[in-house]
């Protein structure tokens, strides 16, 4: 996966970092929005997503908000379905279980 975070940022490195806001001002993204945005982009498998959001920030703080994210979702879906995180993590990734 950072090696798709990493040509993504090559190939997009002349993107704009920024978008208009309501008045006209340019905000930065956070890497918590860029996460989310890659990171759905990449389930749906939209290239074009993909290479936008990796833009938004820098690639270290896209594998870091790619982490974070993955983090909070095992640990909703362990409470949500009342397992560890461990084993929850094996089951998405297709591992057996321990």
């Amino acid at each position: 996966m950072f090696g798709r975070i990493r040509e993504a940022w090559s190939r997009s490195r002349t993107a704009r970092r920024t978008v208009d806001k309501a008045g006209g001002e340019p905000r930065s993204h956070n890497l918590f929005e860029a996460a989310a945005a890659y990171v759905s982009a990449c389930a749906e498998d939209d290239q074009e997503r993909i290479d936008e959001a990796a833009c938004w920030v820098s690639p270290e703080a896209l594998s870091f908000g790619v982490n974070e994210l993955a983090c909070r979702a095992v640990l909703a879906l362990a409470r949500e379905r009342d397992e560890s995180p461990r084993d929850v993590a094996r089951a998405l990734l297709g591992l057996p279980a321990t």
